[in-house]
């Protein structure tokens, strides 16, 4: 006869423990210290076995004749139910370890293990962080098209297209990263590829014309603010690195004898090391800045600690202390006055330009066929380019001396 609730709770303890059977094998194990354990026994290849359903009141009746009848259709189909049970128990276990968060968060980590720049995760780590409120939660094989949309959705009402389609681009990284790891099947994120608001192209704010160009150089040449900060402004036009490889320049990165400025892979946005050909103008720039910095680390300390470099806003800061808006010129856009004039030239190799601009080629066949480093001629290309700043600066032609002999290395 099955059990009901007043004989389950009017069963008390005894000093051995006892079985009040249920129905259809199901019986309830009432043990010495009160404790009762909803359990079954069956046999699977010749074995006598226990299943255990859980402790009542905590798994009712209902819930435990349920299991029971899970449990004999799995008997009849050939299977041991206390095997399933573990498999759905470390199934379940395993969901709640894959969840979106702790699998983005372990892909990150092992971008962080293979080189990639701070700035970069940084970036990388913000956009995860606006997801992870609505999806982090979620084990990862289970998130939808449609919770995905959400999320980018959320970033898009606030009219930053630019960052819902370069979230949309990581998680779909994550997604991917999961299927190789065999924690997902589908990346989700690539159908919604259409579905976001596609940004406007905005270039970086850049001057590049030469009649410009000369005139951004002689504001500079009377830029009158802090002594180390109008050394930056004076070198960038020359150096045309990105603003954070100039910032964070270290002295002993610099080679005097051979001009040479070498930057280690860390420290470039292509992960690559890079070398900088320094002109004698840029040489004697340096040779102003080493009484001023030069017993410390960085080219450029903060002003408030030198155990850090110069901040990212001190030269645009110092832009617009000449009057240039932001929509004129930045920081960066030395690199893109550099790179169109020197291209307009017509006399340099257009790969010699983007060897020195440390850009990667896109193309895995290009690239192929441009290992080398145009080194001679990026030492000559350097030393022109700093002459022509001072034609432009000056509004004449100067006489330029014989460049590049004895200089540097081979590359």
């Amino acid at each position: 006869m099955a059990l009901n609730h007043i004989q389950i709770t009017n069963a008390k303890p005894r000093d051995k423990a006892y079985k009040l059977a249920d129905s259809d094998g199901l019986y309830l194990f009432v043990q010495p210290n009160g404790a009762k354990l909803w359990r079954m026994n069956y046999r699977h290849l010749g074995r006598q076995k226990t299943l255990y359903f859980g402790a009542w009141p905590e798994v009712g009746i209902a819930a435990a004749r349920q299991q029971l009848n899970k449990a004999r259709e799995q008997i009849a189909a050939g299977l041991d139910p206390s095997a399933e049970k573990k498999i759905e128990t470390l199934a379940r276990k395993v969901a709640a370890d894959n969840t979106f968060k702790t699998i983005a968060e372990e892909w990150v980590a092992k971008n962080e293990r293979e080189g990639r720049a701070p700035i970069t995760l940084d970036k990388i780590r913000w956009l995860l962080g606006m997801a992870y409120p609505m999806i982090g939660a979620l084990p990862i094989s289970k998130i939808t098209p449609q919770e995905v949309l959400a999320v980018l959705r959320k970033v898009e009402a606030t009219g930053r297209y630019e960052s819902a389609r370069r979230m949309r681009s990581v998680l779909s990284r994550v997604f991917r990263y999961a299927i190789a790891t065999a924690r997902a099947d589908r990346d989700v994120a690539a159908d919604l590829r259409g579905a976001l608001i596609t940004p406007k192209v905005q270039h970086l704010a850049a001057i590049t014309t030469p009649k410009e160009a000369g005139g951004l150089l002689r504001a500079i040449d009377g830029y009158t603010g802090h002594e180390i900060t109008a050394i930056a402004l004076r070198l960038s036009p020359h150096l045309f690195v990105r603003p954070g490889e100039l910032r964070k320049a270290e002295w002993e990165e610099i080679d005097m004898r051979t001009a040479i400025w070498s930057l280690p892979a860390e420290k470039m946005k292509m992960r690559r090391p890079h070398r900088v050909s320094l002109s004698r103008q840029a040489l004697a720039l340096l040779e102003e800045l080493h009484p001023l910095t030069g017993d410390g680390r960085y080219l450029f300390p903060s002003f408030r600690s030198p155990r850090q470099c110069m901040s990212e806003n001190t030269i645009n800061a110092a832009l617009r202390r000449l009057g240039y808006s932001q929509e004129e010129m930045t920081a960066h856009g030395f690199r893109a006055m550099a790179a169109t004039l020197l291209n307009e030239m017509g006399i340099w190799n257009p790969d010699a330009i983007e060897k020195q601009l440390a850009h990667l080629d896109t193309s895995m066949v290009r690239r192929a066929y441009t290992r080398g480093e145009y080194w001679d001629e990026r030492v000559r290309m350097m030393q022109h380019w700093s002459d022509y700043l001072d034609e432009l600066r000056d509004g004449a032609k100067i006489l330029r001396p014989d460049f590049g002999k004895g200089r540097g290395t081979p590359g």
